[in-house]
């Protein structure tokens, strides 16, 4: 069977790493959606403006008649058909994007959830009932025939509704799906947020993994591993421990992928390190992006190409597509060309796992199997032990990714340098206080619309000046959880910079955005692929979880001045007189 040699092959290339003429199995086994000569003509021949467009329209009969009638097509036209003919060819054997899925409104959905009464400022009550609106606009459920003639379509089954991100992402995506469902669980929608759980975890029983997305041409690869915590979410506001009974295998099952695919060791001093990457060993232009992938491999010898797209799709793997991190260190530091994705050791990928080995243990300690608990805790205790020789730097108080090849840290900054500090991950007590001071050294408190990605103007929509919901919360709840005053006031400042910089943008456009471009007052974002989306789930979760955390404080007025390092001790004055005062 094809499917067995490719596995085999892939076993091969874990053994062999990535090397420049390997060929690489395809993203998927369908000659439609991932790889073959009908998905090569239509992409290049550009009929839409979005490569997505295409891959995610389903078919109008069966894909072996379709495959036959392109074959004929194509042969008659020595392999060059026609734009129109082509045009024609699609309009006949597909049908339009999104017909595979149907609005749904949530049952658990109610008008006036509690959180809405923490706000105390009228107008930011008023967007926070109206984000909590969107959450019916967002909702999507799958025809029957998914279930039924799966070959027909991109799109992955899942049994039960769930909320998407927004524009051009109709389908779920793995971890945005963490912050949709902290909002969700805002929104006193635990029922919903369980079915998006269950989906996730019949995923992993079926392919050992989480996918990027739900589509099969996103299979191969996953996304920052964040099922765990999504699951300690849900039982912290459920206590549903029959749940957690039901599918802890299953989530020990999703860690054991990151573990048996994902990891590398480093040696450093004399000892080694098990430390873990993003890594995708298939080959091809990634579907939904192909003709561009495939005029960025044609500037590079034919030789480097599989590479070139396996690096694609392990940037694509991080969350993070495409940023300055991923091309650090190469020849050509300034190209997407040169990415090397998977040639670095991520902060925030280590991060997350460690969080999720201790989140493992505590969920076997709760179930009573102590042998597992023990080890989890100890897996997280060496993961700590490889973050603090290996990305954690004392010098200058923050975590670096570690480039392999390089065998140096990245000391550019990035918010995820933070993520152990939002995790839990750390032993040393000081470590808020050495953030604190990084973010000021770094002049990152300057910036009063939020937080930037990066400081490198690339013009990849992972880097300056755009600015990401999801890692404004990696750097204000990870302060916020220190035991410093001064860490809590800086975190509170940064989230009502972000605050504002959304409720203004929504005041002007009625829409929330994937990103934020914050060079020049607050703005919806730009860069990348493809233009910026409205939606957008995790912006707003991101939101109403901010404004439940400081809704008695937060104000929808004037901008905040920035947070200068020299003036943060007189920011920083009144609310602590204020604090002390009012005890």
């Amino acid at each position: 069977m094809p499917g067995r040699t490719w596995k085999l092959c892939l076993l091969l290339l874990l053994g062999l790493g990535l090397g420049s003429q390997e060929a690489l199995p395809p993203p998927c086994e369908s000659e439609i959606y991932c790889h073959g000569e009908l998905l090569h003509q239509v992409q290049m021949a550009k009929l839409y403006q979005d490569d997505k467009q295409f891959v995610d329209m389903p078919l109008s009969i069966a894909p072996e008649q379709v495959l036959q009638t392109f074959t004929e097509l194509s042969r008659d036209h020595n392999h060059s058909i026609p734009r129109e003919q082509l045009q024609a060819f699609v309009q006949e054997h597909f049908q339009a994007k999104g017909q595979e899925l149907q609005p749904w409104t949530p049952a658990d959905w109610k008008d006036s959830p509690q959180f809405l009464q923490k706000i105390s400022d009228a107008k930011l009550r008023v967007w926070a009932g109206q984000l909590h609106q969107l959450w019916k606009k967002l909702g999507k459920k799958m025809k029957p025939e998914v279930l039924s003639h799966p070959e027909r379509f991109s799109l992955i089954y899942s049994e039960h509704p769930f909320i998407v991100p927004g524009g051009r992402f109709v389908e779920f995506y793995y971890w945005d799906s963490y912050w949709v469902m902290e909002g969700l669980l805002l929104s006193e929608m635990a029922e919903t947020v369980k079915g998006m759980l269950q989906n996730f975890l019949d995923l992993v029983k079926t392919y050992g993994h989480v996918p990027n997305g739900g589509r099969v041409y996103y299979l191969q690869r996953s996304q920052p591993p964040l099922l765990t915590l999504m699951m300690d979410c849900y039982l912290t506001h459920t206590n549903d421990t029959t749940f957690l009974q039901e599918n802890i295998e299953t989530l020990a099952l999703e860690l054991d992928f990151w573990t048996k695919n994902r990891t590398v060791s480093v040696s450093l001093e004399g000892k080694n390190y098990l430390l873990n990457r993003y890594y995708v060993p298939y080959g091809g232009p990634r579907p939904e992006s192909y003709s561009k992938d495939t005029e960025l491999a044609d500037t590079l010898p034919e030789g480097d190409r599989e590479a070139l797209w396996a690096e694609l799709k392990a940037g694509a793997e991080s969350g993070w597509d495409f940023s300055s991190r991923w091309l650090i260190g190469g020849p050509n530091p300034n190209s997407l060309s040169g990415i090397r994705t998977s040639k670095l050791v991520p902060v925030d990928l280590n991060a997350f796992l460690c969080q999720a080995e201790e989140l493992m243990s505590k969920f076997y300690s709760r179930l009573g199997n102590d042998s597992q608990a023990t080890k989890y805790r100890t897996l997280r205790a060496q993961r700590l032990a490889a973050l603090n020789a290996v990305l954690w730097d004392e010098e200058t108080g923050a975590w670096f990714d570690y480039d392999l090849e390089n065998k140096k840290k990245n000391q550019d900054f990035y918010p995820s340098n933070l993520t152990p500090l939002w995790a839990g991950c750390f032993s040393d007590p000081g470590v808020a206080d050495k953030a604190l001071k990084y973010l000021e050294d770094s002049r990152i408190l300057t910036y009063q619309y939020g937080i930037p990605t990066s400081l490198q103007k690339t013009g990849q929509q992972w880097d300056f000046p755009n600015a990401w919901a999801p890692l404004q919360d990696l750097v204000i709840r990870g302060l916020a959880k220190a035991p410093l005053p001064r860490a809590q006031e800086v975190a509170f400042q940064l989230a009502q910079n972000w605050i504002r910089t959304n409720f203004d943008v929504y005041s002007q456009k009625s829409a929330m955005y994937e990103k934020y471009d914050i060079s020049n007052g607050g703005q919806p974002g730009g860069g990348g692929e493809y233009e910026v989306q409205e939606g957008f789930g995790w912006t707003n979760g991101v939101v109403l979880m901010l404004l439940d955390r400081y809704g008695d404080r937060l104000t929808s007025g004037a901008q905040l001045a920035f947070l200068d390092p020299h003036c943060l001790a007189a920011t920083l004055l009144p609310s602590l007189l204020f604090s002390l005062l009012s005890r």
